[in-house]
């Protein structure tokens, strides 16, 4: 304990981190039960991809990630949303194709372009797998995630009944005047914005984990949508927490850790739900 009091005390961007991944693992939480339920939970990694290749051509291209990697992950969740509907192209053989193309294209750019990276190798493993340490979050990154946690907020507590109807039947809603169309395409987009905002911290091997984990930890207890969203969230943030704490003490990776934290828990959760079943 006192090693992390002088840690927080002593390295103002710890609790920055602390801050910022604690309210990504919040926003992939809530997002991650409706994207389960609706067995539409792999579009982390498609999305994750997606970002990851848009990241390489920012970085061969001097521009800022955000910049580039925001508007292509939002506009191939759209897509992916409207290839969903499509009878010819099954979801899941969209996303693997995404998933594929994108990594491959990625990495392709960041080796055809080596003078606009200090280190290919470095660069693609903190893309892939996230920053190896806590080090390099600033004030603007906790603005950002700020606002981006009261963003989804914001669309789960104000269009609460719509996300519910969509998510358990989308044939119903729509047939009670819901605009279905609408509501999957602002979940879609929200869950794209996450993942470009934690690729850099968790990765985008990893950031799947946070949206699957914590809601399939929750439903094995949980059985209303309502109690699995509102346990999704804590498991979430203590995983964060949890996996903050280990990062510091014992030095390292802060995505897998926080990944493990997410494994651990659902194991938990896995045999609370048999006990509970019982």
């Amino acid at each position: 304990m006192d090693t992390l009091i002088f840690y927080y005390k002593t390295y103002p961007v710890i609790t920055y981190s602390t801050i910022v991944l604690t309210l990504v693992s919040l926003c992939a939480a809530l997002l991650g039960v409706s994207l389960v339920l609706k067995r539409f939970s792999m579009i982390g990694d498609g999305l994750s991809h997606t970002a990851f290749g848009a990241t390489s051509i920012a970085t061969a291209a001097s521009f800022a990630p955000i910049y580039i990697a925001l508007p292509f992950t939002v506009v191939a969740a759209i897509i992916l949303l409207r290839i969903r509907s499509n009878a010819k192209i099954m979801s899941d053989a969209a996303i693997a194709m995404i998933s594929s193309s994108s990594l491959a294209f990625g990495y392709l750019i960041l080796n055809l372009f080596p003078s606009k990276s200090s280190s290919i190798s470095g660069d693609a493993c903190s893309s892939l797998f996230g920053s190896a340490s806590i080090i390099g979050i600033k004030k603007s990154d906790v603005l950002v995630c700020a606002v981006l946690a009261a963003l989804v907020l914001f669309v789960f507590v104000f269009f609460y009944n719509k996300i519910f109807a969509v998510t358990f039947d989308e044939n119903f809603a729509g047939a009670t005047g819901t605009k279905v169309e609408i509501y999957n395409t602002l979940l879609a987009v929200v869950t794209g914005i996450v993942i470009v905002i934690a690729m850099n911290m968790v990765g985008a091997l990893l950031i799947s984990s946070l949206i699957t984990f914590p809601a399939l930890s929750a439903m094995r207890v949980f059985k209303t949508f309502k109690k699995a969203v509102i346990c999704s969230a804590c498991i979430a943030v203590v995983c964060a927490l949890t996996g903050i704490v280990v990062c510091i003490i014992a030095s390292t990776p802060v995505g897998p850790t926080i990944a493990v934290a997410n494994v651990a828990a659902f194991a938990i959760f896995y045999i609370l739900g048999l006990i509970f079943s019982k």
